[in-house]
């Protein structure tokens, strides 16, 4: 793949971000975390398309339409995370590098949240950073679109 280009997609209910819960999900937007991602994935030449959707198959149709101009993708998939395999395939199938964020650290909430079907599709995973996590997702998987893995430095 020759574009630099992510996909940042966000799931259900991360357009409430800095009115829902509060205490879980800190204070920043929808529109600061598609800011702090622009900002580091310019810093290394890339662009970002940016998605938010409460409706998976929306979510869907734009993970496959990715393969058309994305180098990459950055998910929060919000509580999909936990119920989508259709989410989890749409991601396996288009054969893109993968970095799954959540804002909250979801092994140390109830325990519904502890299983991610997302997990084994994604090369890089941050998970309780807040939206700094974001951040390093892209550096991550931006380093490991660019073949210098040890840049990025989470698994």
């Amino acid at each position: 793949m020759t574009e630099r280009r992510l996909l940042l997609v966000n799931g259900p209910n991360l357009n409430l971000l800095g009115t829902r819960q509060p205490e879980i999900y800190g204070h920043e937007t929808l529109a600061d975390v598609e800011e702090l991602v622009r900002d580091r994935a310019g810093r290394r030449g890339f662009d970002i398309r940016a998605i938010q959707s409460n409706h998976e198959g929306v979510l869907i149709d734009a993970i496959h339409a990715a393969r058309a101009d994305c180098a990459g993708i950055v998910i929060n998939p919000g509580g999909l995370t936990h119920t989508s395999v259709a989410l989890r395939d749409a991601l396996a199938g288009v054969s893109l590098p993968v970095a799954e964020v959540h804002i909250s650290d979801i092994a140390a909430r109830e325990s519904f949240r502890h299983f991610s079907y997302v997990r084994d599709v994604a090369a890089v995973h941050v998970i309780g950073e807040g939206i700094a996590g974001y951040g390093r997702a892209t550096d991550a998987l931006i380093a490991l679109i660019s073949g210098d893995e040890a840049a990025g430095g989470v698994p």
